[in-house]
């Protein structure tokens, strides 16, 4: 049986949502920024232990971001270089606790420029917000994959203590194997 996953990928404009997605999906990147103006959809088929999963990946415009409120997931994304990107994401945390979120800082090639150190954004989003929290640069596609497997982490972590079929992915990370078709 392959399992579906709606996630929801939300950000201010220019923060590299599409690029993250683009990294992630075809391991491409452009430099010209192009903004994304209506939802998008990607539909990846992924492997994770000899296990099939259908990965529904909203690509959701920054400027409009409403009407994503059954995603089983959801990516906030932000500029590790722009604090007012970091404010959307704080006030976009949406959901319930049952959601898995994943907040991600973007841009970590420009790491000189943050405007806080890892560590201390790390430990709100980890302690304050209950969400998890992974860097990477999709120009450079550092740690792309891994944000998606971390999500998929959580959502293995919520799955099973919850027993929720839709979205149980069967213990699939376990080990470090993960393939996009």
């Amino acid at each position: 049986m392959v399992e579906t996953l709606s996630i929801a990928v939300i950000g201010a404009p220019g923060v590299g949502k599409t690029s993250i997605i683009r990294q992630f999906i075809y391991n491409d990147f452009s430099e010209v920024y192009t903004p994304t103006r209506t939802r998008y959809v990607y539909r990846p088929s992924v492997i994770l232990n000899g296990n099939m999963y259908e990965l529904k990946v909203l690509d959701v415009p920054g400027n409009n971001p409403g009407g994503v409120r059954n995603a089983n997931a959801y990516i906030l994304v932000y500029d590790i270089c722009c604090v007012e990107s970091f404010e959307y994401v704080k006030s976009r945390r949406c959901g319930s606790s049952e959601v898995p979120i994943l907040v991600v800082g973007n841009k970590r090639d420009l790491q000189r420029q943050r405007f806080m150190p890892r560590r201390a954004v790390s430990v709100l989003v980890k302690k304050t917000w209950k969400c998890g929290y992974v860097e990477c640069s999709a120009k450079f596609n550092w740690h792309v994959v891994l944000l998606f497997k971390e999500l998929l982490g959580i959502a293995v972590a919520r799955a099973m203590r919850q027993n929720h079929t839709s979205i149980r992915l069967q213990g699939a990370l376990q080990r470090n194997r993960c393939t996009v078709m």
